[in-house]
């Protein structure tokens, strides 16, 4: 006979059992000790915070043979059936697999004009009630409008917003709440006194930092630490059996990435996935990690149940690596972490966004020099052509880069007074191509093209890469050589809507916008170059303003576009 898993073991059979709901135990204790009960109750809030658990005790609450009371006896045979799952007159059914009108009809509406064989009440506990059919909900209703006095209806779900509005309407509310991190390590620790397990404190802390707030999780990730464990559940074999990086591993790539250093970023990386992390756990680690730093840097706590020492050491760390670098490589980690899953060769491609994020944090990165546009420049002679630019590499570790896909220069160090707040300057020098047919918009493209870069570092490595395409109408296109720098921009609304306001500025236009790649043969085979002027960018260690027009146009998809 199989032993059964700790969630189903140290399942709450009391009011007084359940943790972190105390908000929903009040109420449903006033309900019953005042005879004020609803036919129906809809449970909502995520996965493993006991809304099938308090469904239970609320059906053993109305049942119990000295009841109906919110004191649960030991030794009540209806209440000890209901733990069980042998009470024929609880009907516990799971929507995800019984969604369809005729399981709703057999199951519940016919049934539920019948008499309770032997409790008080016949309580239907629909799990994932979201997850039924339109037509099964609309058979439902009638059932959950006006039931039969003897019938009571618990619905629990984790997606409150796909469940009827009618259905809804018709239902006494409760939310669950995710655990804080105290209550999932004080349970976990008496879980862990009960099966006489020795674990570590930090151990216990990881367990419940990877658990999100769900209890259920919890103790899984616990029971699956315990068996594989040689008695002790330790820090280091929780992130061996569940897969997570270190802490001092993370720092490292962290500080590897907030001080532009290729080569230890490129030895951490391959360090971490040496040991079976795969690219996008390594992604999640440093977004947590990352997580604890700003809070730290804040003085915002951590989390209950983090040893103060380490919660020391967060502060240290994140004063050593700045405010300013730790919101950047946090924007830029949140596009790194949605497309990580989708990569052909992930720790390649890991390495080179790193590499990215660091180059731009620290102001290795160029950002555009714009100035305002020639028209089409005439032909010049042999001996008064200009050069190519030329773009040198930012190390020795840097690989060369192309015209087409400037690489990162660094300017030397100026000695400037110190001012109140550290100041860095960063600039470069970049011309954007310009189409020959169309000289005028090629001209406003690279004045749009300067507003924009002053406004953002990231659109500096993107935006110059684009060339005006062609033109019908209202509708003109802007062309770049790769998908990605064309899907960047389209996925970003408020920066469109900017470019579409910065023409508008200077040609009096309102004109829609589309950003593509050139397909073969449509690239003209000799663009010129619009020359440009020296723009110097500025970074504000503490300057929160620029900072939110960085998030601004820069961060990951906006909220109206999820």
């Amino acid at each position: 006979m199989s032993q059964l898993a700790l969630y189903r073991k140290y399942r709450s059979q009391t009011f007084e059992d359940l943790v972190g709901q105390d908000h929903v135990i009040k109420t449903l204790r006033n309900s019953i000790a005042s005879g004020r009960i609803s036919h129906a109750y809809l449970f909502t809030g995520p996965r493993g915070t006991g809304k099938t658990s308090t469904a239970r005790l609320l059906a053993k609450a109305l049942n119990c043979t000295g009841g109906p009371s919110a004191e649960i006896p030991d030794d009540c045979p209806i209440c000890a059936e209901i733990s069980a799952g042998n009470c024929m007159d609880v009907i516990e059914l799971d929507a995800a697999s019984e969604s369809g009108v005729d399981d709703i009809r057999e199951s519940v509406i016919q049934a539920a004009e019948y008499q309770p064989t032997h409790c008080r009440y016949k309580v239907y506990i629909i799990d994932e009630v979201h997850d039924l059919s339109s037509k099964a909900f609309d058979a439902l209703l009638k059932t959950i409008e006006e039931p039969p006095g003897h019938v009571i209806f618990i619905l629990a779900t984790t997606e409150y917003n796909k469940v009827p509005p009618t259905i809804r309407s018709r239902c006494q509310k409760f939310d669950f709440h995710r655990g804080s991190l105290e209550d999932l390590i004080k349970r976990l620790e008496h879980v862990a006194a009960q099966e006489q397990v020795e674990a570590e404190p930090g151990a216990l802390s990881a367990i419940a930092r990877l658990a999100d707030g769900g209890f259920r999780d919890a103790l899984t990730l616990l029971e699956q630490a315990i068996i594989t464990s040689d008695g002790t559940v330790t820090l280091a074999h929780v992130y061996d059996q569940l897969g997570l990086v270190a802490d001092e591993a993370v720092d490292q790539l962290i500080g590897g990435v907030a001080e532009g250093d290729t080569k230890l970023i490129i030895t951490s990386v391959e360090e971490i996935y040496r040991q079976g992390r795969d690219p996008r756990s390594i992604v999640e680690s440093l977004m947590h990690r990352l997580s604890d730093l700003t809070r730290a840097m804040y003085e915002i706590s951590v989390g209950e149940g983090v040893d103060k020492t380490i919660e020391a050491g967060l502060v240290a760390t994140a004063k050593r690596i700045g405010a300013d670098k730790l919101l950047a490589i946090r924007s830029e980690l949140a596009e790194t972490h949605k497309a990580v899953r989708d990569v052909s060769l992930p720790r390649l491609w890991l390495e080179a966004s790193l590499i990215r994020i660091s180059q731009l944090v620290t102001g290795k990165a160029p950002v555009v020099q714009v100035a305002a546009a020639a028209p089409a420049p005439a032909p010049a002679s042999a001996t008064e052509s200009k050069p190519a630019p030329v773009y040198k590499p930012v190390a020795k570790d840097t690989p060369p880069a192309s015209v087409t896909q400037p690489t990162a220069v660094r300017e030397p160090a100026q000695p400037q007074p110190q001012p109140t707040q550290k100041r860095e300057e960063i600039s470069m020098d970049l011309d954007v191509a310009s189409n020959p047919d169309l000289p005028g918009e090629s001209e406003t493209w690279a004045k749009v093209v300067k507003a924009m870069c002053e406004m953002s570092r990231t659109a500096a490595m993107r935006l110059p890469k684009g060339q005006v395409h062609k033109r019908a109408g209202r509708k003109i296109s802007i062309a770049f050589e790769r998908m990605s720098d064309a899907d960047w921009v389209n996925d970003r609304q408020k920066l469109r809507a900017a470019i579409a306001e910065e023409w508008r500025k200077h040609t009096s236009e309102d004109l829609d916008f589309e950003f593509v790649v050139f397909q073969n043969g449509t690239k003209p085979k000799s663009a010129p170059k619009i020359e440009t002027a020296s723009v110097e960018l500025a970074l504000e260690g503490e300057d929160l303003a620029k900072a939110g027009r960085e998030i601004f146009l820069s961060g990951s998809h906006e909220n109206n576009e999820s």
